[in-house]
């Protein structure tokens, strides 16, 4: 019995080798930039919520399921804040909240850095994404950070001319053992 124990436990946690974590939205930054009549506009969300299993060693084993409050958008600038929370933009009251759910992680050229492929949903419309990111282990977890471009149209944002269709997204998430 005690044999049986034993190997049940070795595969347990073998199989389970990634820790979990929860992303902290104090400390963490969800932050955005995009072209309006040829000037930079940045951004950022907040409401960071969400689950993340994460094990360097073993990244096939880990995964992102992480959300932002969309009504939290914040460009430094309140009428135009409301804009974005309103159907033709954001539609924050239908789609409250934008996730991204990892469907694979990959290690990259160097230690610390990985690759993740996964589905990026942004009011009722879901694209397969994928981006570098790297991982650093912090006192309490870790902090991921990461940069990827998306089309706004293809997520139906806004249909303004004046707005390039080109978002640039960038992440520094952190993330405690949970």
């Amino acid at each position: 019995m005690r044999r049986i124990l034993l190997f049940l436990s070795v595969i347990i946690s073998a199989t389970s080798a990634a820790a979990q974590y929860k992303p902290k939205d104090q400390g963490s930054a969800v932050q955005f930039k995009i072209k309006n009549l040829g000037f930079s506009v940045n951004g950022s969300f907040s409401g960071l919520q969400g689950n993340i299993l994460f094990d360097p060693a073993h990244p096939d084993q880990s995964s992102f399921d992480v959300t932002v409050d969309a009504a939290s958008v914040n460009t430094d600038n309140s009428m135009r804040d409301e804009h974005l929370r309103k159907d033709s933009y954001f539609d924050v009251k239908t789609y409250p909240r934008i996730r991204f759910q990892s469907t694979k992680i990959l290690p990259a050229n160097k230690a610390g850095a990985f690759i993740v492929s996964g589905k990026l949903t942004i009011k009722n419309t879901t694209k397969e994404i994928s981006f570098p990111f790297s991982a650093v282990a912090s006192q309490t977890g870790y902090v991921f950070k990461g940069t990827f471009r998306i089309n706004r149209k293809d997520f139906q944002i806004g249909g303004s001319s004046t707005i390039s269709d080109e978002l640039e997204l960038m992440l520094n998430i952190n993330a405690e053992k949970s």
